[in-house]
């Protein structure tokens, strides 16, 4: 009786959900995107899409539809998929009982007393494929693994998909893992297995081979020994992580590609983790900024440090300061926004520390603040995210700029992210293969390499980033009067 978990993960969710609400998808290749270009990539792709085109969660839009010319793009629903997402652990709670969800599409669950007996294992394991298959037909399914730790159960969810079931036994290891790439294991990612290959373990059979000082040296932490104790069965108790940033990012659509757009977008996302920050009791001591554009290598990097705060108004201040930077290198000639447009944009605030670590306001224009941010937070709540808002992130609201998105590891709170009228509303499916933007952006990939490719041949050399631009601006007459 050694199997103690049975992990539930959700086959190509984001884009059998949407197979599911249309059945015209069904059988056919579909990718979900986040905004209608083909400049971003995809964050699901369809069983169809995975296995004989081989597109799948990271490959760019464009390089999709060069593979797979008539993929159906389908513009990300989170809402959707949350709601979804929360009928599948009310299927699974009829056979077992779960634990907190890992992730929208991954479920693991805790098998007790004769449970994890194998038989009586895998009819549970049955049993939740029928309940899903009740609520959902065949077009969701999922694949479930069942060994004696979390690690391995996720691990085995993962060897037979899609819908399958794989039992992993004490008496099966390590054996049973061998025929597995590295990267094929939670927690190795590009960086540790480069890692492991300088340590000379390059295999599966070389690691579970591997002593448990020498993952010890090879991770460079205690985290090694654990990976050793994982591999051979033992069930370790979840360590607990502090959360140490929150923060957001956007891939600018192209009517958002200019200066005063992404400082829009940029100002949304900032609102939006100080909201966040906020509601989970932290205050931030800084704030890193982020632009990358068409054409040029070096991104826009400033990285901030000050007195811990939570209040919107005070974050946004920093940030217009560091963005002033920008619009100044315009009017000095430092930098074309027509010629190389901005890009993407990212915000993070940092240095996170309890609320209660820090001692209330004093001055009564930080109050003030605190007040303004308090009723953003209660407005937005009842209302929707941006249903008030500052005049800065007025272009990212107009345009539908950075909306709900759905992390990896994390589930968002929906009255947190949900924009305005969209509580309690089931958005329909968005194809944005059918729109005439999507092709026009195809072309517009085209132009941006080849300027790129050019820029590059024509780059001097010793050429500086952000820092130097800065530095040049600063020094021009013209742009000191901004």
């Amino acid at each position: 009786m050694t199997l103690r978990c049975l992990f539930v993960d959700f086959d190509s969710f984001f884009a059998s959900v949407e197979q599911h609400d249309a059945p015209h998808l069904r059988g056919r290749p579909v990718a979900v995107i986040p905004v209608a270009s083909t400049t971003t990539c995809c964050i699901a792709a369809s069983k169809e899409a995975k296995k004989l085109h081989g597109i799948k969660t990271g490959t760019g839009v464009a390089e999709a539809l060069e593979r797979c010319p008539d993929i159906a793009l389908q513009i990300a629903r989170p809402a959707r998929y949350l709601k979804v997402h929360k009928q599948f652990l009310e299927a699974i709670a009829t056979c077992v009982p779960h634990g907190k969800a890992a992730s929208v599409d991954e479920v693991p669950c805790w098998l007790l007393g004769r449970e994890r007996r194998r038989d009586n294992a895998e009819r549970i394991a049955r049993d939740i494929k029928r309940a899903l298959r009740e609520r959902f037909s065949d077009s969701l399914t999922c694949s479930i693994g069942i060994a004696p730790n979390r690690f391995l159960a996720k691990t085995a969810s993962d060897m037979n998909k899609p819908d399958g079931l794989t039992v992993i036994e004490q008496a099966d290891l390590p054996h049973a893992l061998h025929a597995l790439d590295l990267r094929d294991l939670c927690g190795i990612g590009p960086s540790m297995e480069a890692r492991l290959r300088n340590a000379d373990i390059e295999t599966i059979e070389q690691l579970c081979a591997s002593s448990r000082d020498r993952l010890r040296r090879a991770w460079g932490s205690i985290e090694g020994e654990r990976f050793w104790l994982q591999l051979r069965g033992f069930d370790l108790p979840e360590r607990e992580t502090r959360r140490s940033s929150i923060g957001h990012s956007h891939v600018l659509g192209p009517e958002l590609r200019s200066f005063e757009g992404a400082r829009s977008v940029l100002c949304k996302l900032l609102a939006k983790a100080a909201m966040r920050l906020r509601h989970e009791g932290f205050l931030a001591g800084g704030m890193a900024i982020r632009m990358r554009f068409v054409g040029i290598d070096d991104p826009f990097e400033h990285d901030l440090r000050f007195a811990p705060l939570d209040d919107t108004p005070a974050l946004l201040r920093m940030l217009g300061d560091k963005l002033d930077i920008l619009q100044r290198s315009i009017v000095a000639g430092c930098w074309n926004p027509k010629r190389h447009p901005p890009l993407s944009v990212a915000v993070t605030l940092v240095g996170l520390a309890p609320r209660s670590a820090v001692c209330g306001e004093l001055m009564a224009e930080r109050r003030r603040a605190h007040a303004i941010s308090a009723l953003l937070d209660r407005v937005n709540g009842k209302f929707g995210q941006s249903a008030l808002h500052t005049g800065s992130m007025k272009r990212a609201v107009e345009f539908d700029a950075a909306p709900m998105r759905i992390p990896f590891q994390t589930l968002p709170d929906p009255a947190l992210e949900e924009e305005m009228g969209l509580h309690g509303v089931d958005q329909a499916p968005t194809d944005a293969s059918d729109l005439l933007q999507v092709r026009m952006n195809q072309f517009k990939v085209l132009a941006e390499k080849t300027h790129r490719d050019r820029a590059q041949r024509h780059r001097p050399s010793g050429a500086g980033g952000w820092n130097a631009v800065q530095g040049a601006v600063e020094a021009t007459p013209q742009a000191r009067l901004f």
